[in-house]
């Protein structure tokens, strides 16, 4: 694998509704205004591409890449920059509900890993409810990639209550996981950023999660907050509660090192013990 290399890292706040081309632009428009930053990794948010009231989103879903990541991959192609497709609907190809999918496109244009959502949100919030389960079919893999020799991982919003597919990275070097998400106002002013820091400190590795503001489906109001996380815990760039928003940081090897030199957590797990 190739050394690591420094890099400047953007996640892009959104508040998406539920015209997919608004959406789009807006997507658009703030990854130009994160490359006039400098950036050479940029991330979009949990279902960057559609935010609605649908009960069937089978008629918004499409076969990869389809008309909310194709643009995508021309931006990034244009740029030279990797570009994380928060979360995008993705047809399902044996016709059952779509898959709530993120797509990590490279520097040349190219789909470099596609990941499904495994942990789907149902939960009732006062007298309103997310049942994802009712609109989504649930992935089934664990997915890493390299990024300009990072070890990046996929992961998306719900997934971050669930500390074994994490250790599940780990496991495979991991050093640089996406979270992009929709979390709600309610549970995100409880446990976002402990959680987030919480996955960073025990991995020992880069969290970025970029995420929605604003009202989402079903009048159910998201947390914003968007954040990059590194490895000692340390909140390095983080965004408002309602607006969107394009925030940055940078990310190096020396970082890592400096947070498994003071704390060597993970080459003290008792594997023998505990698998």
């Amino acid at each position: 694998m190739e050394k690591r290399s420094r890099m400047h890292v953007s996640a892009i706040q959104m508040a998406s509704g539920p015209d997919h081309d608004r959406n789009l632009r807006t997507a658009t428009s703030l990854i130009e205004q994160a490359v006039q930053s400098g950036a050479d990794l940029v991330a979009l948010p949990e279902t960057f591409d559609y935010r609605g009231d649908l009960k069937d989103l089978s008629p918004i879903a499409h076969e990869l890449p389809g008309p909310a990541v194709e643009p995508l991959i021309n931006v990034a192609a244009k740029h030279r920059i990797w570009l994380l497709a928060g979360s995008v609907h993705e047809a399902n190809p044996d016709g059952g509900r779509p898959f709530n999918t993120s797509v990590l496109i490279g520097p040349e244009g190219q789909i470099k890993a596609r990941y499904r959502k495994l942990h789907l949100f149902d939960i009732t919030i006062g007298d309103r409810s997310v049942t994802e389960s009712a609109k989504y079919t649930p992935g089934s893999e664990v997915v890493t990639t390299d990024v300009e020799g990072w070890t990046a991982a996929l992961s998306i919003c719900y997934d971050i209550r669930f500390p074994e597919l994490y250790r599940a990275f780990s496991d495979k070097g991991t050093n640089l996981v996406f979270v992009p998400s929709s979390f709600t106002a309610q549970t995100g002013a409880a446990h976002w950023e402990i959680l987030l820091r919480a996955r960073a400190i025990e991995n020992q590795c880069f969290v970025i999660a970029p995420g929605q503001a604003g009202i989402g489906a079903g009048g159910i109001a998201t947390y914003g907050n968007s954040m990059i996380v590194a490895p000692w815990g340390e909140v390095l760039a983080r965004a408002s509660q309602e607006e969107e928003a394009v925030i940055s940081a940078e990310i190096e090897p020396a970082m890592l090192d400096s947070a498994s030199e003071k704390l060597p957590v993970l080459r003290h797990r008792r594997r023998d013990v505990i698998r």
